[in-house]
């Protein structure tokens, strides 16, 4: 998806606001959940769907300005796949907006539905299987976003990345957090989406990896180079 020729504050912002609103459509959907049904089916399904939605919405939106990475993992592998044309403060100032971002999308959402922002998640996701889940299911979103990129077809972002993000939190035993600052945006609440800040480590560890595999399986896929012709989907220009 082409960007426009914002500067890299203005861009950067857009990382925050969108990683912030995108927490903020999964945390608060959860919640919402958890005040609805009792049945875990029914939340999962409704926190699903809100969060695809909510997330291809937001691609839409704010992909023409900063890429809409709203996730280390995507911001990392695009990096590492455009080392040699771009620098790395931009990659950098995504970071710190998307981690930032996460937290203030975490804390609104407990806001908005009147509990006490910041309070801690109590439920553990140390199991090897959800280990597995999640590097899983990172892998298969960094090799959508790459698979688009590589295929020249960056434009039906907004529907195949949200698609592949609600169907893998059915598929993957994790429920397909596969998002580090999101990780840690929702071990700060106490809720359906929730995650213990002890499990937090190992899940990023968990996405790393996944990413690491995502690039292979791109690698084995469709090789190392762009279609001729294809836009950089996060960038057409260098930065930093």
């Amino acid at each position: 998806m082409r960007m426009s020729s914002a500067s890299l504050p203005r861009r950067a912002a857009a990382e925050f606001i969108g990683t912030a609103a995108l927490v903020a459509v999964v945390v608060g959907s959860g919640i919402r959940a958890d005040a609805l049904s009792q049945d875990a089916g029914v939340r999962l399904l409704a926190n699903a769907a809100a969060s695809a939605l909510g997330l291809g919405l937001l691609i839409a939106l704010v992909g023409p300005l900063s890429g809409a990475h709203f996730n280390p993992v995507v911001t990392l592998s695009e990096w590492w796949s455009r080392r040699p044309e771009r620098g790395g403060r931009e990659a950098l100032a995504y970071l710190g907006a998307q981690f930032a971002g996460a937290v203030a999308g975490a804390l609104l959402a407990e806001a908005m539905f009147g509990r006490a922002p910041g309070s801690w998640a109590t439920e553990p996701y140390s199991a090897p299987h959800l280990l597995l889940g999640e590097t899983v299911a990172t892998a298969g979103l960094v090799l959508v976003v790459q698979g688009l990129r590589h295929t020249g077809r960056t434009a039906l972002a907004p529907v195949a990345v949200a698609g592949y993000v609600g169907a893998a939190i059915w598929f993957t035993s994790s429920g397909s957090f596969a998002n580090p600052a999101a990780t840690l945006g929702r071990s700060l609440s106490d809720s359906f989406t929730g995650i213990a800040p002890a499990s937090v480590p190992a899940f990023a560890a968990a996405q790393l990896l996944g990413m690491l595999l995502g690039l292979v399986l791109t690698g084995v896929l469709y090789g190392t180079d762009r279609t001729p012709g294809e836009p950089n989907p996060a960038g057409a220009r260098r930065t930093g």
